[in-house]
């Protein structure tokens, strides 16, 4: 259910800006939903994750300032922005403190040795990086519409991509099994 919450807002852009064809419009509704997952996610669980604090205020900030310029690159470079912020925690936490922010997330689901967390934490890392990459070759050379489009199905697409090949890495290590453990027969 909260993956459905924040994928509100950029559906949301995306309806708005097909609808109308306007990029502020579509900004300005993109902010209001990111403001409304806030709330949400705080009236909800009594606190605001920091992924969302994150995105809350890269979005306020590109967003706004989409709209006092009426320059449709600051909202553009939004997605850029986040991906780099959470390839740089993820990274700065490992190298800084020794923090693995991949391990603190996940370690109730899975136990992993230190160098599978590590290799984890810098291949979502390169994954960030190349996500935003991506997002500015696409605004830079292609349409908006194109760009659009791609803020949609891309960030679900590279999300799902990066899933399966983590899957494949912790699989093909033998770090988890592919086979489910077999159910007890009824007596």
């Amino acid at each position: 259910m909260k993956q459905f919450i924040e994928f509100i807002p950029v559906l949301l852009f995306v309806v708005v800006y097909f609808t109308t064809r306007d990029i502020y419009i579509s900004t300005g509704v993109l902010m209001a939903g990111i403001c409304f997952q806030v709330a949400y996610e705080f009236i909800r669980f009594r606190k605001v994750e920091k992924k969302t604090t994150v995105i809350f205020w890269v979005a306020m900030l590109f967003g706004g300032a989409t709209l006092a310029f009426r320059n449709q690159e600051f909202i553009q470079w939004k997605p850029t922005i986040v991906n780099w912020l959470f390839c740089v925690a993820l990274l700065m936490s490992q190298l800084i403190s020794g923090d693995n922010l991949i391990k603190k997330m996940l370690s109730e689901q899975l136990t992993l040795p230190d160098l599978v967390w590590r290799n984890l934490a810098l291949g979502w890392s390169l994954g960030f990086f190349l996500a935003g990459g991506l997002n500015l070759v696409i605004a830079y050379n292609f349409s908006l519409d194109f760009w659009v489009t791609y803020k949609l199905v891309g960030g679900i697409a590279i999300s799902l991509i990066y899933m399966i090949v983590t899957m494949v890495y912790l699989i093909k290590g033998g770090y988890i099994q592919d086979d489910p453990p077999p159910v007890p027969e009824a007596e």
